[in-house]
């Protein structure tokens, strides 16, 4: 498919208006899997159009994994099972390799796993040998430790007891305590070293406790018995993900006002965080009326340091932000972001030396270094197939005339209705 370039323009530093957002990608994943998992008593409300979250719930539905339990106690649907390997595609999904891997490792079909080319180079193998640890019959197609994977549909619970590293994805982590609650002998998991976004391991665990799962969780240990879900509704609120856009926005603006409705302070999303975070460049969040309102105040930055270990989709968003106002910050907890969508360190690199700022590398301390910066007439974003790449750049055109914006159906990953929202409240958007 061919790419589809925009120019990104904006007259005047203010903005004003509403925009409503997109169901959160991460709740909504998390909470088709629960669904998928519960022999119909869970039902999921608001689901997010990003593109993620249709393809997961896209193959949930065609797979039609409702069925009933074996005497292994784990998940089937004897309807499905055949003797050739069902391809599943799922094409830049980061989220749904990870949790389907999970999700049919413990069901009776035998599926091929596969992606997009970008896909094939981000690693699963820390799942695949805690997987193959429980029990789990999963081998590689192509790459040792990387998709494609065959999973063989055989699953007999060896151990209830494994270990898993915490600092490399806590996806890894929630795909396995999705799973928990059917495995025969439950699931306990040892979290070796420091935990890489946490908050996204507490979203897992509440919203299992909302379908009715309960879980422990002491000093490194999360324990998971073999239990039944409860007949509840999970609710999907708006995604504070891509909230960080519009604070963004907001922080390069001399004057904003937005409201964002369906946001509440006490948000089971980590990057939530966002709105203490944006706080230190004078935005003020008010809750009130059934959502956030965000205005812009003129404040002076002092804060040096960003920790983004428990929100590192916040990274891209707040580093440009500092770029962008000349604020030589230093940044850690950046380490996951190189097996993402793209190497995101490497690509903001790249793309902030087109306004002559550098991140520079110490050790697993990056810091921002502005003393070159120009502000051109035009630049080029190359987006690298990641949609916060093209989400993070694109409020730099309330600073430069014109920005044009690499592939820019890419957002379709997580927040569609992007450029459409810019437009609405005062940003033109044409073809280049």
């Amino acid at each position: 498919m061919a790419k589809h370039n925009i120019i990104l323009t904006k007259q005047g530093k203010t903005v004003h208006g509403t925009v409503q957002l997109t169901g959160s990608k991460s709740e909504c994943n998390r909470a088709l899997i629960i669904e998928a998992l519960s022999d119909g008593k869970v039902i999921v409300e608001n689901i997010s159009d990003a593109a993620d979250a249709v393809t997961l719930a896209r193959i949930l539905r065609e797979s039609q994994l409702y069925g009933a339990e074996s005497d292994q106690g784990v998940y089937e649907n004897p309807h499905l099972a055949t003797h050739t390997p069902h391809l599943i595609n799922i094409g830049p999904a980061g989220t749904a390799m990870r949790f389907l891997t999970a999700y049919y490792a413990i069901g009776n079909q035998e599926v091929i796993l596969t992606g997009s080319e970008r896909m094939k180079q981000r690693p699963i193998g820390i799942l695949v040998d805690a997987l193959r640890g429980l029990g789990a019959h999963i081998s590689y197609e192509e790459n040792e430790g990387y998709p494609p994977i065959k999973l063989k549909g055989s699953f007999e619970q060896q151990t209830r007891k494994i270990s898993i590293k915490g600092n490399i994805s806590s996806q890894y982590i929630t795909a396995l305590l999705l799973i928990a609650a059917k495995l025969p002998l439950g699931l306990e998991i040892h979290i070796e070293g420091d935990l890489t976004s946490r908050p996204y391991v507490e979203m897992t665990l509440a919203m299992l406790r909302q379908a009715g799962i309960q879980h422990s969780w002491a000093d490194n240990v999360i324990a998971i018995e073999k239990q039944d879900y409860a007949e509840t509704s999970l609710h999907v609120e708006p995604d504070w993900s891509a909230a960080s856009y519009w604070y963004a926005i907001a922080a390069l603006s001399d004057e904003a006002e937005l409201f964002l409705p369906g946001l509440t302070s006490y948000s089971l999303q980590g990057d939530s965080v966002i709105t203490e975070l944006m706080a230190n460049f004078g935005i003020t969040s008010q809750f009130k009326d059934g959502g956030v309102f965000l205005t812009k105040e003129p404040k002076p930055i002092f804060r040096k340091i960003f920790d983004l270990k428990e929100c590192p989709d916040l990274a891209q968003t707040i580093i440009v932000v500092c770029a962008a106002l000349d604020h030589e910050a230093s940044f850690t907890g950046l380490e996951t972001l190189k097996i993402k969508e793209t190497d995101r360190i490497l690509a903001l690199q790249t793309e902030l030396a087109k306004i002559g700022v550098k991140l520079i590398e110490k050790g697993q301390v990056y810091k921002l270094d502005c003393s070159e910066k120009q502000i051109p007439q035009r630049m080029f974003v190359n987006t690298y197939d990641d949609h916060r790449m093209a989400m993070a750049f694109a409020p730099l055109a309330t600073l430069i005339p014109e920005l044009e914006i690499e592939d820019a159906d890419v957002v379709e990953k997580s927040y569609p209705a992007f450029w459409t929202d810019l437009v609405k409240v005062g940003f033109e958007v044409k073809k280049a």
